[in-house]
Order: structure tokens, then sequence, then C-alpha cells
């Protein structure tokens, strides 16, 4: 009848609603679990495919106009290169120095991207990110080349 409101249907208490809540819960204790436990070199993986895909999602953000969704993965992007940044080990790899500089460099360009909402900027910061993050992935599959490196990189 008009003016009569369509009952929605709640979850709260039912068995799906518990099993909906339980699958999120077990996979969020899945995901916080392989962090945990994984290796120093696979959780600096694991942030380098993080950065990736902010830095994607701000792309597919840009092209629908969705700034806040452009500037809450940039913000994001940026907060992974400062952790990257704080936990390089300058003690153990002569390179570390040259890496900080590269991540202050990446962060600085995010940040005027984000103040500028320049695609053209992001592209190229994306760009370069890649190559390292590909050269990265390719030492990881050769640990013993380069394993001091890997280990300072990763914070290990």
């Amino acid at each position: 009848m008009p003016g009569e409101r369509t009952p929605r249907m709640d979850l709260r208490g039912s068995e799906e609603g518990a099993r909906i809540v339980d699958a999120a819960a077990l996979r969020r204790r899945y995901l916080e679990e392989s962090v945990q436990t994984a290796s120093p070199a696979a959780r600096f993986l694991m942030l380098l495919d993080k950065l990736e895909m902010d830095l994607d999602q701000a792309g597919h953000a840009f092209d629908l106009s969705d700034w806040f969704s452009v500037s809450s993965n940039l913000v994001h992007a940026q907060e992974v290169l400062l952790y990257l940044r704080l936990t390089l080990r300058q003690d153990i790899w002569e390179g570390a120095a040259r890496m900080a500089s590269l991540y202050d460099f990446w962060r600085s360009e995010l940040v005027q991207v984000n103040i500028s909402k320049d695609r053209e900027r992001l592209q190229e910061v994306g760009s370069m990110i890649a190559e390292v993050a590909a050269a990265w992935r390719e030492a990881a599959l050769h640990p013993g080349s380069s394993s001091a490196a890997a280990s300072a990189a990763a914070g290990g």
C-alpha cells in the first residue's frame, strides 16, 4: 500500500549475519597473522605492493574525479613511504642513504600531486616506484645476491 515502508532485512542476530561477521573476522585475523609471521623481506615486498596499489587506486580515482579517494590513497602511499624511510637500516647497507633520499623525493612528489591534482606527475612517480619495486622483487628471487641490501631495506 502507498506510504508503507518495505521491511529491511536485518542480519544482526541471525545465523547468516553471524557467518558474515565470522568470515570477516577470520579474514582480518588471517591477514594480520600473515603479516606478523612474514619475513622482513616478505613484509617489505608487501609494503611495495600496497604502495603500488595505492597509486593505482589514486589513478582510477583521478579518472572518476573522485578527489576524496585520490587524496586518501595518496596520503596512504605517503605513509607507506615514510614507514619504509624510517625502517631503513643505514648501519648495515651503504645504499640506504640513497634509498632514503629516493623515498623522501617520492613522498614530496606525492604531496605535490595531491595539492595540484596533477595526474601526469602521479604517473611519472608511479613509473619510478614500479621500476624500483620490480628490481626489489627480482632481488628477492635471488636472495644470496643482495641479502644485506634487502635486509637493510626491509628494516630487518
